[in-house]
This record gives structure tokens, sequence and C-alpha cells, in this order.
């Protein structure tokens, strides 16, 4: 999805908070500023669908949670808020969320060619920071193709490309599936 910068105006977060649910569009939240987030393509919908349908038999008997697009992440207390593609919470904490998730195990973002660098850029530097995430995905809309990122040891990340005819594992769920099912029904 593509964020668009809204009038320079600035809020707090509790501003933010009580003001972007009576708002048509969702909005992100960066250090003051909201941006609101536009419609993406067909093939961003069916991947993000795709990708829900193939872990929430896992998640949920794991005892986990799995949202699509409408759920937003806090990164820090601070700032900022964004609505990844798919978001998977483990937390007991964010079972029962209401507002947002907090403490997100895995968290993907569907690349168009307008979200790929802020995807891999602002976004990826700051989820890189949630204590709680122990993988990153970043799925191609324009190719077989899929980036993991997974915690290693300390403050470092591990880099694992997919590309088509491989498995992706996803160790934070225990759990491997074919990347042509992020892919069923997308025409190139």
């Amino acid at each position: 999805m593509l964020a668009i910068s809204q009038e320079p105006s600035r809020m707090s977060i509790k501003e933010y908070l009580e003001w972007e649910p009576q708002q048509d569009l969702r909005h992100e939240y960066i250090n003051g500023e909201v941006f609101a987030m536009t419609g993406g393509t067909l093939a961003h919908n069916d991947i993000t669908l795709n990708l829900y349908r193939t872990l929430y038999p896992q998640v949920r008997s794991r005892g986990c949670r799995i949202n699509v697009a409408d759920v937003k992440v806090q990164v820090t207390t601070n700032s900022p808020y964004y609505y990844p593609d798919v978001v998977v919470s483990c937390d007991p904490q964010d079972l029962n969320a209401r507002k947002f998730i907090q403490s997100p195990t895995i968290i993907a973002e569907v690349l168009s060619p307008g979200t790929s660098a802020r995807d891999r850029g602002e976004k990826f530097t700051n989820y890189l920071t949630i204590p709680s995430l122990q993988e990153y995905l970043l799925i191609n809309s324009d190719k077989i193709s899929v980036e993991r990122y997974a915690r290693g040891e300390g403050r470092m990340w591990l880099y694992y490309p997919y590309i088509a005819g491989d498995t992706i594992n996803l160790s934070s769920l225990e759990f491997e599936f074919e990347i042509e099912l992020l892919y069923e029904g997308i025409v190139f």
C-alpha cells in the first residue's frame, strides 16, 4: 500500500489514536506526522490473502493471532505506528488487543514499486527494533520472490532469499510451505 503524506499538521500519539479510528482511510503515524494509506493492487491483495490462508491454521493451533492490512503495529510507545500487510503475534497481551499489536512475532509486507523503498528502508529499520519480532518477510508482487529476515544472535539478522520452487521456512512457527502458495492465482 502506498503511504501519502497529508497536511503537514503534526499531532501527538494521543491525538492520533483518538483521531484515526474516526477516519475513512487508515493512517500510519511517524514522529508526529500522519500518512494516509491508499488502496493496493489486486496482486497485492491476493498475495496478502494467500499468506493469511497459508499461515492461519498453523498460527491458530499455536494459540497465536494473525491479522491483515487493517491492524496497526506499535513499534514503540513514542512512534511509529504502521499497518503491515500481515502480522502474527503470539504474545498473550496481543491476543486480546483492541487497538493495535505491540509484540509481533512475524511481520510481512507485500512489495510494490511505490512501497518497496519504504518497506526496505524506514519500515525495515524500525521493525527490527521490536524485541519480540522474530521474522520479517518482504514479498515481491511482480515476480515470485520472497526475502526473509530472521533474528539471529544479539543484534544480528539472517537473510534468506526464496525464488520459484523453494520452500519457505518460518522458524518462529516451526512451519514450512511452498513459495507458490503465496502466488496462487497471480498473473504477472
